[in-house]
């Protein structure tokens, strides 16, 4: 599953899944170095015996934490990973005689790594919402998703011809450049002008971003003016002062995934001579009342999250859902929740199109304002994974390209989603809201 849930077993047979279940929906088609990794030791029993002893159940039972944290101890096949029995029987002889700093490497660090190019998915939001904003990211790692303004961007159109060469928005000078290719144009499903100050954040959304794709279609998006930054993350890093910190999260890429190696460079670069934001080590839900009331009254204070709550168990997300909902209704000046989670992460959350995703199509993200889901979203910043929409540019239509296929030049995708007609997503929420609040 995309989704990273907390197992509550743990046993040899339980990390076997788990390893079977990463290598199947999340590696395959993107990496085939952890894809067969994976695969190998979802079968090699003894192994994981050795990590369900040896690790704590949860989050440090991750794939990508074990195998980041081989990658940055220079363990063999570092670069390109094992291919082949006779490679894996190296890898693993490997890990086990160094286990034990393989392991204090797992019990210190964190797999969260943060994808700046999300920040491409984010623009049309955050350029049409009233400004000048106060960002406050939930989940964050470095604080690279906490700069929109400071990258550039490219978003792709499509037509019946195929994608367009793409619009160029954001810092010019900026040494790195994020690609969207968008499909489809989203719909307003509530009308607020850009700058209107007295939209709430439970069942209400601007609709301006959905607004500014059809009233500037072609254009550039203006560049959010950010006057305030902070984050609560579990364990915060500082790639710019610490080449440690930029090392793991380096080791986090995984193999043969140059371009995204690079692109995490440059973000670093891009953020360099800027004064870095306020993180906050911690849990969301204790830190984040706090926090929020140190943002600047009169800008528009957006909370936001990419791929931050799946560790949280259920109820926690709920409670995190109740506090954002008190703190943004009780803020004198403007705020919005800006979400971006897997569908089954939120549930609550849900648009026509979640019923119809294939299989192969789970790990797409919902992108939502304020708890109205706006479009759905790759999840990774491969350059340019194949996504889910079919030729003729509808989503999920047998035919289409598909999301484990080859890689091109087009980074994020952005399905934007048409409003429903029958029950609204701000029904939905209002419900879901009155039900939580019980």
């Amino acid at each position: 599953m995309v989704v990273n849930v907390v197992n509550v077993v743990n046993n040899a047979q339980a990390v076997a899944d788990r390893y079977a279940e990463f290598s199947w929906w999340q590696a395959r088609g993107r990496s085939p170095a952890h894809e067969e990794l994976t695969a190998r030791i979802s079968q090699d029993a003894e192994y994981c015996d050795l990590l369900s002893g040896a690790l704590p159940v949860g989050d440090k039972q991750q794939p990508d934490l074990l195998l980041a944290a081989v990658r940055y101890l220079d363990g063999p096949h570092a670069e390109q990973g094992p291919h082949g029995e006779a490679a894996y029987g190296r890898w693993r002889e490997w890990t086990i005689r160094h286990w034990d700093e393989v392991r204090a490497v797992i019990m210190r660090r964190s797999a969260r790594t943060d994808e700046p190019a999300r920040c491409a998915t984010l623009l049309p939001l955050l350029a049409r919402l009233p400004q000048p904003l106060a960002l406050l990211e939930i989940g964050t790692s470095a604080g690279l998703c906490l700069h929109p303004d400071r990258y550039r961007y490219r978003h792709h159109g499509r037509s019946s011809a195929g994608y367009d060469d793409g619009v160029i928005s954001g810092a010019p000078q900026s040494p790195v450049t994020f690609a969207c290719r968008t499909n489809g144009e989203p719909a307003g499903a509530v009308r607020a002008p850009a700058g209107t100050a007295g939209a709430t954040a439970t069942g209400t959304a601007l609709g301006t971003a959905a607004e500014a794709a059809v009233e500037e279609a072609g254009k550039p998006f203006a560049a959010p003016e950010v006057v305030w930054r902070a984050g609560i993350g579990p364990g915060p890093l500082d790639p710019v002062a610490d080449a440690d910190d930029l090392r793991w999260l380096q080791a986090l890429v995984w193999p043969g995934d140059g371009e995204r190696a690079a692109r995490l460079a440059a973000a670093v670069e891009a953020v360099r001579p800027f004064p870095r934001p306020r993180i906050l080590r911690g849990d969301p839900v204790d830190e984040l009342p706090a926090l929020a009331a140190e943002a600047p009254p009169e800008a528009t204070l957006v909370v936001f999250h990419t791929t931050a709550l799946g560790s949280l168990p259920p109820a926690r997300r709920e409670e995190f859902a109740r506090v954002v909902r008190s703190l943004l209704a009780a803020r004198p000046g403007p705020g919005h929740w800006i979400s971006h989670e897997h569908h089954t992460v939120l549930p609550w959350i849900t648009a026509a199109a979640h019923r119809s995703l294939r299989p192969e199509d789970s790990h797409l993200l919902t992108l939502a304002l304020d708890e109205h889901p706006v479009a759905l979203t790759g999840q990774y910043s491969e350059a340019g994974r194949a996504d889910a929409y079919g030729r003729d540019g509808r989503f999920g239509q047998e035919g289409g390209d598909s999301p484990h296929g080859e890689y091109g030049q087009y980074g994020q995708t952005l399905h934007w989603l048409q409003e429903e007609k029958s029950t609204g997503a701000a029904d939905r929420s209002e419900d879901r809201t009155a039900q939580l609040d019980e």
